[in-house]
């Protein structure tokens, strides 16, 4: 991503620069991306990786190869882990006026060089102070396990399977502890940042034979939801009561917390925007 604190003299013909302002010549785009994370390691480039950041880069670059030495990256509402899915997420990418296409064909020229395990959903001009991940108001996830004595072929990679029954009520129950501002230290792993964070929505909803845990906050720390949903299928199996996990949340301590569950059954969802606050399908969770 790009300093917007670089770009002040770039911008300073245009009298006072927006906030997160694309550079001159440049037009911001604002996408919804779709990936299984199955072959990714994450959103994130990584050197000798592959990362769904420098896929997207990569299809750019082949449909302007005169620019790609200046394309600037795509900047995503949030950054999800090896094996992480997206269903929907919000990205801004700041593309040089020099390549002419308009939105619609920018979005079939990508899907048709991106790989089949990503694509972009929507494409449209953005506003030019809009940023994917400053601007965001909140971001979703949906965890989903397989409740099922037996394995399901077709949801392999893409939720966990848990054989035992659940105990969906105390789930349910302990879940309410956790919404709300509280410090989540206990369930975050090589946390450097402060760990207080705004938790907006928790909701266990089974859908046989799938039961889905679909969090919404304004941030995450570091495998925290992971970590949130292992610890609640401890409650599901009863190793662990609802005032259990709410002195595991007091305590600060994670190594009282439960296991953070695979990646594989973990999806974000989507972001929300100042506009979109009172679009209840919004969250997409």
């Amino acid at each position: 991503m790009h300093d917007p604190s670089s770009l002040s003299s770039a911008n300073s013909d245009r009298g006072p620069r927006l906030p997160y302002a694309p550079p001159t010549g440049h037009t911001r785009y604002r996408l919804e991306v779709q990936w299984d994370g199955g072959g990714f390691v994450g959103w994130q480039s990584q050197p000798g990786q592959r990362s769904v950041q420098d896929t997207l880069q990569t299809a750019l670059a082949s449909l302007a190869p005169t620019l790609a030495a200046v394309a600037l990256r795509p900047v995503a509402a949030g950054r999800t882990d090896t094996g992480v899915h997206a269903e929907n997420m919000t990205l801004h990418w700041d593309v040089s006026q020099e390549l002419r296409l308009a939105p619609d064909r920018l979005l079939r020229a990508l899907n048709g060089t991106l790989p089949p395990d990503v694509s972009v959903l929507g494409l449209e001009a953005a506003e030019p102070d809009f940023h994917a991940r400053y601007s965001c108001t909140a971001r979703s996830y949906v965890y989903r396990v397989v409740n099922t004595p037996q394995r399901l072929p077709l949801w392999q990679g893409r939720a966990l399977h848990v054989t035992q029954p659940l105990d969906v009520a105390a789930m349910r129950q302990a879940a309410r502890r956790l919404v709300g501002h509280h410090d989540f230290a206990a369930f975050a792993t090589r946390e450097e940042r402060q760990t207080r964070r705004t938790l907006y929505r928790l909701e266990v909803a089974p859908h046989a034979p799938l039961l889905e845990l679909h969090l919404t906050g304004e941030s995450f720390l570091r495998q925290m939801v992971r970590c949130l949903v292992g610890t609640l299928l401890q409650v599901g199996r009863g190793e662990l009561s609802a005032d259990g996990l709410s002195a595991v949340l007091e305590s600060g301590d994670r190594a009282l917390a439960g296991p953070n569950v695979p990646p594989h059954g973990l999806y974000f969802a989507g972001a929300n925007y100042p506009a979109e606050r009172q679009n209840p399908d919004a969250e997409r969770a």
